[in-house]
């Protein structure tokens, strides 16, 4: 059995309530939603991989629209005790997961300026979220595999807000179809 994960009701607008060989899991958005919610979900239940679906903001102008597999994860919303950006104090700086794809950039703020945007980008990462760390860090405690699947809503830049209100019914369109191909469901 997987467990299907999104932060938002919205990116699941277009999966069907059910699918064969699928939980499902509505976290809630952010680090701290997101690390209880399947810290919880992981306790209760043995899960033969996560898979998360979402939108992420692209900050790297080279990746296109489209929907994306997630092959680290870094938090941009932290510093150590050095004030190094990126580095948390008691957690590690990446999670690396399994497969090839782009790297991500996660915070509990939703990145829409191009100030914010090139900081973010020093650490190397082409795309923005407020969950993906989180949820890689559980999913390695636990010892279950990860695949995370993050379609692009929007720029990080001005108005993003504003746009991924519109752009997530697409994007959840995007990811159904994804699940489609990779899963057979």
């Amino acid at each position: 059995m997987r467990l299907l994960v999104a932060a938002h009701e919205s990116e699941l607008v277009a999966f069907e309530p059910e699918l064969p060989g699928f939980d499902r899991l509505l976290t809630g958005v952010g680090k701290l939603r997101a690390t209880y919610a399947l810290t919880r979900a992981l306790d209760a239940a043995h899960y033969d991989e996560i898979v998360v679906v979402g939108t992420a903001g692209a900050i790297d102008p080279e990746l296109e629209p489209g929907v994306y597999d997630i092959d680290a994860t870094v938090q941009h919303d932290v510093t150590d005790l050095a004030g190094v950006r990126g580095q948390h104090v008691s957690l590690p700086p990446r999670m690396t997961l399994a497969l090839e794809g782009a790297t991500i950039a996660t915070g509990d703020s939703f990145v829409d300026d191009a100030d914010a945007v090139a900081v973010i980008r020093r650490l190397g990462a082409g795309l923005v979220d407020m969950e993906s760390f989180a949820y890689a860090w559980v999913a390695a405690q636990f010892g279950v595999p990860i695949r995370i699947l993050k379609a692009v809503s929007d720029r990080a830049q001005d108005g993003a807000t504003q746009e991924w209100d519109t752009a997530v019914i697409e994007c959840s369109r995007q990811l159904r179809e994804r699940i489609r191909e990779v899963y057979g469901v």
